[in-house]
């Protein structure tokens, strides 16, 4: 019986199967192009590959490069990522947020945009300005005594700041003339007690000697050149009112006193006499001092 087969039934048969496995093929082909374009649109936001030139899809997971890359001393190495603009009219990097207040130790956390943290005891961060005369700027809404530029829980001296400085000058720019160091509580290197306040009152006797024999208002001194007297109070009695009277129970005939001020806490008192009774010795004092 298969002697008498016809060939022709033979290549009918052939054409007819060769045809469909031609078919096959093509849907099969078809349908892997279908699965790899709907593979990539799906993957599009996470786990696909980073497109040059253009933006790139938004993840719903950290995009974490972790690598061990020792310190070098060329041109490159040292880092996990280098990160570079050769334009001279900008940057290397702009990385922006929505945080809110509070930072990375709110609970929950509102990390802030940018965060280093170096895990050993080596520096966070190094800010280099090749050329400039200007490091960086730091600015924070509209300014004013209400924002910070920044706060540390750091108290040492920041070297290299003048901290110690107002207005360009140094502490010592504003010592007291007399180079006595400033002090708050204190003027001309004086306590505040050193000064008489209104309401004050004074007093010193001295005799002819020049030795004060009471006071009031603190212990004063005294001495005599000539019918002269200078009387030091213990405060600065220069914007204050003086008066001078005899000290004894002899009156001296022609006699006239002069109080006046000798500046900060003296106190000068002239005596005088006339032609017809000129003073042979100097006579005893009361000084009264009204503040």
């Amino acid at each position: 019986m298969k002697n008498h087969e016809n060939p022709e039934d033979h290549r009918g048969l052939r054409a007819r199967l060769n045809g469909r496995s031609l078919r096959t093929r093509n849907v099969v082909a078809a349908t892997g192009i279908l699965v790899i374009g709907v593979t990539a649109t799906s993957v599009a936001a996470t786990g696909s590959p980073l497109l040059q030139g253009k933006r790139n899809g938004t993840t719903t997971a950290e995009t974490q490069v972790i690598s061990d890359v020792p310190a070098s001393s060329t041109a490159t190495g040292g880092y996990s990522t280098r990160q570079s603009n050769l334009s001279n009219s900008g940057g290397g990097a702009v990385y922006g947020c929505r945080s809110t207040a509070g930072g990375s130790a709110a609970v929950p956390p509102k990390n802030p945009c940018i965060r280093v943290n170096n895990l050993s005891n080596g520096y966070a961060f190094e800010f280099n300005a090749a050329n400039g005369l200007s490091a960086g700027l730091i600015t924070v809404g509209n300014g004013g005594d209400g924002t910070k530029p920044f706060t540390t829980n750091a108290t040492g001296v920041a070297t290299g700041l003048n901290a110690d400085r107002v207005d360009g000058k140094s502490a010592t720019d504003f010592l007291a003339a007399d180079a006595k160091a400033t002090d708050s509580a204190k003027l001309n290197g004086q306590e505040a007690g050193f000064y008489a306040s209104a309401g004050d009152l004074l007093f010193a006797a001295v005799n002819g000697a020049g030795n004060v024999t009471a006071s009031r208002g603190g212990t004063a001194t005294a001495s005599v050149t000539g019918t002269k007297f200078t009387v030091t109070f213990p405060k600065d009695v220069s914007a204050c009112s003086f008066t001078a009277t005899p000290n004894g129970a002899t009156a001296t005939p022609g006699l006239s006193l002069a109080a006046a001020s000798a500046g900060g806490n003296k106190v000068t008192v002239d005596e005088a006499g006339t032609a017809a009774n000129p003073l042979t010795a100097p006579v005893p004092v009361h000084v009264q001092v009204i503040c």
